[in-house]
Order: C-alpha cells, then sequence, then structure tokens
C-alpha cells in the first residue's frame, strides 16, 4: 500500500513537471503577436554586415518560439508613419536613417509610444550628424572612439534586477567586438538607466587602437523612451554567447511588452 502510494505519487511529480513545461510554452503562443521590422542594409563594412544577418537568422527564430512576427528590409524609405501603424517594435542592426524624412519619421514613431532595439554602429554620430534630437534621444552620448582591432571583454551587470538583464550573472563574457566609448557618458544623465558597463578590468583594451581608461556603457536604455542601445555588432562572433543571446532575446520581448523568461 505504502509501495503503490509511492509510485502514485512520483508519477503525479512527473505529470506535472510535464504540464508546467507545456503550459509555460503555450503561454508564450497564447498571447498575441506584436511586430517587429528590423532595418538594416548590405552595403559597407563587411564585420557589420555579417552581425545584421546573424541577427535577422537570430529574431527570426525566436519570434517563432516567442509568438511575434519579425521582418527585416533594405529600405529605409519604408520607415514611415503608414508602414510602422502596426509595428510595435522597430530594430536597426548598424545603419540608421538617410534623410529628414525617415528621420521624422522615426522622431514620430518614437515619441508616440514606439520601442526601439539598436545594434551598435546604429547609434553613430559626431559633430557632423545634424541630429540634435537623436543625441538627445540616446541620453546624451556622442561618439567618442572605439578599440582596435575587435576584441572580446568582461562586461559588469549594473542592473541585475532589470528584466532587460534577468538571468544573468554579475559578469558576462562578451565575445569580440569594436567597444565604443562616449563623451559625455551617457551615465551623466539622470534619465538614463545604464545597464552593463565594460568592466576596467579590460584596460587598457586593443591594440592599434586602445581605450586605456573611462567610463564605457555598453547597453542602456533612455527612460524617457522605450528603447535600448546596444553596442555589440562587429562581426560574427557575437551570437557565440549563450549567455549575451540572454541578452538579446530579454530585451525585445521585453520592448515587445512580454515578461522576459
Amino acid at each position: 500500500m505504502i509501495r503503490f502510494g509511492l509510485r502514485a505519487a512520483v508519477i503525479a511529480v512527473m505529470a506535472l513537471a510535464v504540464w508546467s513545461g507545456g503550459a509555460a510554452a503555450q503561454s508564450a503562443t497564447a498571447q498575441a503577436p506584436f511586430h517587429v521590422v528590423a532595418f538594416w542594409t548590405d552595403k559597407g563594412e563587411p564585420d557589420h554586415i555579417a552581425f545584421a544577418k546573424q541577427a535577422i537568422a537570430f529574431y527570426t527564430e525566436l519570434g517563432k518560439k516567442q509568438n511575434f512576427e519579425f521582418s527585416s528590409t533594405l529600405n529605409w524609405d519604408d520607415l514611415n508613419a503608414v508602414r510602422l501603424e502596426d509595428v510595435q517594435v522597430v530594430v536597426w542592426l548598424n545603419d540608421f536613417p538617410h534623410n529628414a524624412a525617415q528621420r521624422a519619421a522615426f522622431e514620430e514613431y518614437m515619441t508616440h509610444g514606439g520601442a526601439w532595439l539598436g545594434f551598435h554602429v546604429s547609434a553613430y554620430n559626431d559633430e557632423s550628424t545634424g541630429w540634435p534630437w537623436f543625441v538627445k534621444f540616446l541620453g546624451g552620448a556622442v561618439f567618442y572612439g572605439n578599440n582596435w582591432p575587435p576584441l572580446p571583454a568582461l562586461l559588469d551587470v549594473d542592473a541585475p534586477s532589470d528584466p532587460v538583464a534577468k538571468g544573468l550573472a554579475k559578469t558576462v563574457n562578451s565575445p569580440s567586438n569594436e567597444w565604443y566609448i562616449w563623451k559625455p557618458s551617457p551615465r551623466a544623465n539622470p534619465d538614463v538607466k545604464v545597464l552593463l558597463t565594460l568592466d576596467p578590468k579590460n584596460y587598457p583594451i586593443g591594440l592599434k587602437d586602445t581605450i586605456t581608461a573611462g567610463d564605457l556603457p555598453v547597453v542602456w536604455t533612455n527612460t524617457k523612451f522605450h528603447m535600448i542601445y546596444m553596442n555589440m555588432g562587429h562581426g560574427d562572433k557575437i551570437f557565440d554567447s549563450a549567455e549575451q543571446n540572454r541578452l538579446f532575446e530579454n530585451a525585445l520581448l521585453w520592448l515587445g511588452g512580454r515578461a522576459t523568461p
């Protein structure tokens, strides 16, 4: 009688585990899909293009698992009010708007509740850019320099309780990348929440072009908007880290209004 009861209890626990896993998968599928469009370019630096292609494949596969629609386009004229009407998240993969109309459409989209995920070159700006709104959107960050060649780095997780950092350890070993430093640092803006930073133990980083010191935020959000910028995006090694991939996954799900796993 005792043996039968124990066996029944084991079976019940196993059944509950199977049900729980199935329920979690069904929960993601049951949620209404959100819509993502990624803008990129197949012209320019080969390492930037390689990353963009891998990012498209990564997020396409994630969309199948998490029930969201992911599409991509090379046509930046699609950055307009009509095309974005039913788009919840815009992604820029190593490129940015090319004319005033595209810039204006993006400003309108973001100031009316849209979401943005930008990688690497997408945030590049300097004195010649001529887009002050975008500098404010980034939290005041202006490109100052970078290391060369691309190198792996240790990243500190500044906000472990943030949903975008959910499940990450205190530090993340990030694959080879070209790291940007900004002046002023976005951290100086009280509206900016820095999520990950280059650990000072990396300094000096670079061989030809070397960053020797300084505050180097890698992932941040300007809390006045629904946005995340990530410095990663140079080369075909970026998606080699499962831990960093979790960060990429969390970011898009959070921007799409989903709970991070």
